[in-house]
C-alpha cells in the first residue's frame, strides 16, 4: 500500500505565494509520475501539473508562468510553488501519484487533499 501526504496549503492574500509538499511512502518500486490536480466548489477536478520521473513537466494553461512543480526522486516528493496567486486558484489541492510496483502492476494513488483559499 502507497500513502500519500500533502502540506502546505492555507489562505493567502491574491499576489501572495504558496508551497505545497506531497510524500509518498510505502511499497514503491518506482514512481513515474507525480501530480497535482485541484478541485474548486462545483467544478470538476483538474490537472494543474504534473511531473514525470525523467523531470518532463505539463502544466495547465491556467497556471503557466505562475506555478512550478519539482521532484525529489530520492524521497518520493513533489513540490508545487504556487506565485501570482489569484481568487480564481481556490480549490483543495490533490496530490496524484502513479506507482510501478515490484511485481510490474501500476496503480494510481491520492492524497487527502489541502486547501488553498486566496482571498483579501
Amino acid at each position: 500500500q502507497v500513502q500519500l501526504v500533502e502540506s502546505g496549503g492555507g489562505l493567502v492574500q491574491p499576489g501572495g505565494s504558496l508551497r505545497l509538499s506531497c510524500a509518498a511512502s510505502g511499497t514503491i518500486f518506482r514512481i513515474t509520475v507525480m501530480g497535482w490536480y485541484r478541485q474548486a466548489p462545483g467544478k470538476q477536478r483538474e490537472l494543474v501539473a504534473a511531473i514525470t520521473s525523467g523531470d518532463s513537466t505539463n502544466y495547465a494553461d491556467s497556471v503557466k508562468g505562475r506555478f512550478t512543480i519539482s521532484n525529489d526522486n530520492a524521497k518520493n516528493t513533489v513540490y508545487l510553488q504556487m506565485n501570482s496567486l489569484k481568487p480564481e486558484d481556490t480549490a483543495v489541492y490533490y496530490c496524484n501519484a502513479n506507482v510501478l510496483h515490484y511485481n510490474g502492476n501500476r496503480s494510481d494513488y491520492w492524497g487527502q487533499g489541502t486547501q488553498v483559499t486566496v482571498s483579501s
